[in-house]
């Protein structure tokens, strides 16, 4: 090859990498392509495999347009963009097949249950990962939507701090449930991550002691029973009606206690022997009952 043809050769190259680096730095009036921000997580109650995750704007505390979906896989994971958009989001998972703790069976989530999660402003093409959308965190966007002005900040970070301050959790939005099904799990769980998945597993027992035929009907339910801040089976002024038992029937109110805002009832008492061995002696001091005792009011 002759050093003139080379050098042709090179020229071409030096003028197609300045066309690439004009167009990436928005020269010739081509705006540039940004990637976008993603939201990346899981969707658990019990890992929820095949479920469409769909993310939302909040638009003056209200949940808005739809900026990005996608589907979890079989360990319930997701990733998905949600473009330029800044500002809180809502996650919404409807859905897909998880295994039921109470049971040990693989169940559907019914038509019309579904869990979501709220997240105060997120930045523009930031990366966030780890994010859990859970009964949890479900309780915590429905209280926030219905507080004065809606799914604001201050209304997001409330909800979800009152929620996880109840069942023990430091963190509803990104503290991973221990999935008491695993084998072993109890082994390497923290105090939060027990906590988290064992609070899940007490929901799905109660459902399977009420008879329910699928257990994300108890947490519609729950959603409903938290949505006014109150946890005494009624959403305002209307009983809550409980799905998944053939008909619907109501949830059971709680007697207040010595007439505080708190309760010491329990929702129900769920033990480490009923989901089976996997929750060593040692993990689990005295294979004590997990229990929910969950306030009247979670904004006292």
């Amino acid at each position: 090859m002759t050093r003139k043809h080379c050098s042709g050769i090179f020229s071409h190259a030096l003028a197609l990498f300045a066309l690439l680096s004009l167009a990436a730095c928005g020269g010739g009036g081509t705006s540039p392509s940004a990637s976008g921000g993603v939201i990346g997580g899981t969707g658990f109650k019990g890992p929820v495999s095949g479920a469409t995750v769909t993310a939302y704007a909040v638009s003056g505390g209200s949940r808005g347009a739809q900026i990005g979906t996608t589907t979890t896989d079989a360990g319930g994971g997701f990733t998905l963009s949600i473009g330029s958009h800044t500002g809180a989001v809502m996650l919404q998972l409807s859905g897909g097949t998880y295994t039921d703790e109470a049971t040990g069976s693989p169940m559907n989530m019914a038509s019309g249950d579904v869990m979501t999660a709220v997240l105060p402003t997120v930045a523009a093409n930031a990366t966030m990962s780890g994010i859990q959308i859970t009964p949890l965190t479900s309780m915590a966007q429905t209280l926030a939507q219905n507080q004065a002005g809606g799914m604001t900040d201050a209304n997001i970070m409330s909800a979800n701090a009152a929620i996880g301050s109840y069942f023990l959790v430091s963190d509803i939005l990104r503290v991973s449930p221990m999935n008491p099904l695993v084998a072993g799990s109890g082994s390497t769980a923290t105090t939060d991550t027990m906590n988290y998945g064992m609070s899940i597993a007490a929901m799905s027992e109660y459902a399977r002691s009420l008879g329910m035929t699928t257990s994300s009907a108890m947490v519609t339910a729950l959603m409903n029973d938290s949505s006014d801040g109150f946890m005494n089976g009624r959403m305002g002024q209307s009983p809550v009606m409980m799905g998944g038992m053939g008909m619907g029937t109501t949830m059971s109110p709680f007697r207040r206690h010595q007439g505080s805002c708190r309760r010491d009832v329990r929702l129900h008492r769920f033990s480490a022997e009923q989901v089976g061995h996997n929750l060593i002696d040692d993990a689990v001091p005295d294979r004590a009952p997990w229990c929910i005792q969950r306030p009247t009011c979670f904004l006292e």
